[in-house]
This record gives C-alpha cells, sequence and structure tokens, in this order.
C-alpha cells in the first residue's frame, strides 16, 4: 500500500506527500530529516492520510491535492472552521 498524507505544520501551514510507510514518515518528519519545509516547521500533527494500491496512485493524488487552495484542501479534510 501507497499512501497520500496530509500534515499540519506547528505554523499552521499544510504538507502533503506520499509513502509505503506513513508511520516511519511522520516520525521522520518531526525528526527534521524528511523535508526541507517541515523542518523549520516542527512539529508536524498527521491531519490525514489516504491509501492507494499503487505508488502512481499516491503521487497522482498528492498533485491533485497540492494544485487546491488552503481552504478547498480544509474542505476536503473536513475540517472547516
Amino acid at each position: 500500500m501507497f499512501y497520500m498524507y496530509v500534515l499540519e505544520c506547528s505554523d499552521k501551514t499544510l504538507y502533503t506527500g506520499y509513502t509505503d510507510n506513513l508511520e516511519k514518515r511522520v516520525q521522520k518528519h518531526n525528526s527534521g530529516k524528511a523535508s526541507k519545509y517541515t523542518r523549520s516547521r516542527l512539529p508536524v500533527k498527521l491531519l490525514a492520510s489516504f491509501s492507494f494500491e499503487t505508488k502512481s496512485e499516491a503521487m497522482k493524488a498528492e498533485v491533485r491535492f497540492k494544485a487546491l487552495s488552503r481552504t478547498e484542501k480544509l474542505e476536503k479534510l473536513d475540517l472547516t472552521p
């Protein structure tokens, strides 16, 4: 399985990525070794994850999600205020 995931950084920004090991990837983000973007915005919190059968599907979902506005992202995650 592959996953597209959405993190909330300490500054309330969102980060989206994909992985084949969700728990390990979130731990790596919080250790400062996964992404330059999240490294300066620790700690991060997992907001949502979506599973896919293939890496390609997860990557395509990530690209589509990243193209959305913040408001649209929060609506998709059902996190609108």
